[in-house]
């Protein structure tokens, strides 16, 4: 004889897929860790200790163009690390394709990110709204209001971290930003359970946590793309020796 949950869950089919939107806003960014050589860092960390990081930044923003002429510096040939020679010829990249990058970072900060659920009408991107299911709320709070209501016996949040090839050198180049950074719709049916959610975050070289993927019902969510305004560049350096 079928339980109470496996006839739910059968009327539920019978009714049809139900659509939900996920949306996550608030700050984050993009940023590109870099491998320097012992030369580059001696140079760039002198430059930032005395100046901050304005010719920094400046550098990997123009290194591309070759256009330096607003630096207060002159970069010797050791210290230009967004340059590559291949077959004899040097080819300079833009600060987010930079040579010797270990690992590229894009998304919502963990702990300051919100999010947004309502049912929609279908899996359409304009799709019309049905009903809020949660208004914006801190992600990470809402993560942990419900684990708390199930007396902690699931777990909505899963960490990992990036740290992989980094040297003893390394800059972070840093993009900061404002706005959605995830926007997807589950397909699923009955009511959302809030339950069957999985979210989760890396944490990468600088220690920031970046939220990375959610899931539903051990399914990845697709994200169909943000909406983010620029609030400005930033550059790191450090060593590991």
């Amino acid at each position: 004889m079928a339980t109470t949950e496996e006839k739910k869950e059968t009327v539920d089919v019978l009714k049809g897929e139900r659509y939900y939107r996920i949306t996550v806003n608030g700050y984050g960014g993009e940023a590109a860790y870099i491998n320097l050589t012992k030369e580059a860092y001696d140079f760039w960390n002198d430059v930032v200790e005395e100046n901050g990081d304005t010719d920094l930044v400046g550098y990997m923003v123009s290194a591309e163009d070759g256009d330096l002429d607003d630096l207060e510096v002159i970069v010797p040939p050791e210290a230009m690390f967004m340059q590559e020679e291949t077959d004899g010829e040097v080819y300079a990249y833009p600060w987010y394709e930079a040579p010797n990058e270990f690992v590229h970072q894009y998304g919502a900060s963990w702990s300051s990110c919100y999010v947004t659920i309502d049912e929609v009408a279908d899996d359409e991107y304009s799709s019309a709204h049905v009903a809020n299911v949660v208004e914006s709320t801190a992600f990470d709070e809402y993560c942990e209001k419900v684990m708390e209501d199930n007396d902690y016996e699931i777990d909505l949040v899963e960490s990992d971290e990036n740290l992989e090839g980094e040297g003893n050198y390394v800059v972070q180049f840093y993009s900061s930003e404002k706005g959605t950074f995830f926007d997807g719709t589950i397909t699923t049916y009955g009511d959302f359970d809030p339950k069957k959610l999985k979210v989760v975050y890396t944490e990468y070289p600088n220690g920031e946590d970046i939220l990375t993927s959610i899931e539903y019902d051990g399914v990845e969510v697709e994200n169909a793309g943000g909406d983010t305004n620029g609030k400005g560049y930033s550059a790191h350096l450090w060593t590991n020796v």
